[in-house]
């Protein structure tokens, strides 16, 4: 036998292997979906408010990492287990999620990352109708931006958190990857740039440098910046590449954000504050009393209480001029003992105190992973 022979008996050999194992994998995940179902039987005869369960399918996810020991890549466990359990609570109820649409845009790619393919999603118009959704028990949860690392806070969503009801649940991380985006893909045909107006700032300076004297035209969404160039020859559009699939655009120029940490954090709101996972981040909603050294009596329940502060933003109170309310994010769980005293000593020095959730924080955020 000759070695290219042998090899390919090998080659044929390996192959043979993987096809079983295929076959076993999802043997295994026909048994998993049996036990899936079975929970949903016995979550809807306790008659559960929701089947699903953030923190735990988070601390799944961290621990299948650890346990880990390759060579299948750590980072794609993630993705992979993230649609198994999608697929799986499709079996014991199928998730309703609203989010800021249309299809394809950022926040639409930050639904399918936490929630995989097997929820149904429901595009709305704005962040408010998302937080109206689920106010009004018409989307099971929603998600919504709540800041980027370039151009800051969305005030719209902590805008919102004043009046509603809805429980922060999650938060997703993701990486903004933004391309130029148009019919031909040539630059040349190029008269005007469409985008978001969050995301045409992320890239200006690509935009100057590349198509100096071209407008940039602020539109509802990169995905309706995209739906533009698809009709007409002589506009671009700036968005992610899920749009340029969508509407059938070209890529004239790939990854054209000025910052290549450009990422985006987005808030997962429901109804329920979940249970406590291996890794928790608490948000608040709070107005302090107008006396001196306001600032020094928010911030020492924490410190006593050695509760680590992530973040900490601002927003002027829209019915009273020249106050404010702050927005604060710390680590742990609002059930922990800790963050109990700090609440209750915040309470003391403050008009109100609203505690807007608690959840698993995400990978590659502070006070997670």
């Amino acid at each position: 036998m000759s070695a290219k022979d042998d090899m390919q008996d090998k080659l044929k050999g390996l192959r043979e292997g993987i096809d079983s194992l295929d076959g076993k994998i999802l043997d295994l995940l026909n048994e998993r979906a049996k036990l899936a179902i079975e929970v949903g039987a016995i979550k809807r005869a306790k008659e559960a408010k929701t089947f699903y369960v953030p923190s735990r399918e988070e601390d799944l996810v961290r621990r299948l990492k650890e346990l880990n020991t390759g060579p299948f890549p750590g980072a794609a466990i993630r993705p992979v287990w993230k649609e198994i359990i999608s697929a799986s609570l499709s079996l014991e109820e199928p998730l309703n999620v609203a989010y800021l649409g249309p299809n394809a845009t950022f926040t639409h790619q930050a639904c399918r990352k936490q929630f995989g393919l097997s929820a149904r999603y429901v595009p709305v118009t704005s962040i408010s109708e998302v937080f109206d959704y689920v106010d009004k028990g018409k989307a099971d949860f929603g998600v919504i931006p709540v800041e980027n690392t370039t151009e800051g806070v969305v005030s719209n969503t902590l805008d919102n958190f004043l009046d509603s009801q809805s429980k922060i649940v999650g938060e997703v991380l993701l990486r903004i990857s933004l391309n130029l985006l148009n019919k031909s893909g040539s630059k040349a045909s190029i008269t005007k740039v469409y985008s978001h107006p969050h995301a045409l700032p992320q890239c200006r300076e690509w935009l100057e440098a590349n198509l100096p004297g071209i407008p940039a035209l602020e539109a509802s969404s990169t995905a309706q910046a995209a739906r533009i160039a698809a009709d007409d020859d002589s506009a671009a559009a700036v968005a992610g590449a899920l749009a340029g699939e969508l509407y059938g655009l070209e890529t004239v120029e790939a990854k054209i954000e000025d910052n290549p940490n450009n990422y985006t954090r987005f808030l997962v709101i429901g109804r329920e504050i979940p249970e406590p996972g291996k890794v928790n981040k608490t948000s608040l909603l709070f107005a302090v009393k107008d006396q001196a050294g306001a600032l020094y009596h928010m911030l020492r329940p924490f410190y006593d209480n050695n509760v680590n502060l992530t973040k900490i933003e601002s927003r002027p109170m829209r019915k009273k001029a020249w106050e404010y309310v702050f927005f604060l994010d710390c680590e742990g769980h609002v059930s922990e003992e800790s963050l109990q005293l700090a609440i209750k000593g915040l309470e003391e020095v403050c008009q109100f105190v609203k505690v807007l959730g608690s959840y698993p924080a995400a990978e590659g955020l502070k006070g997670g992973e």
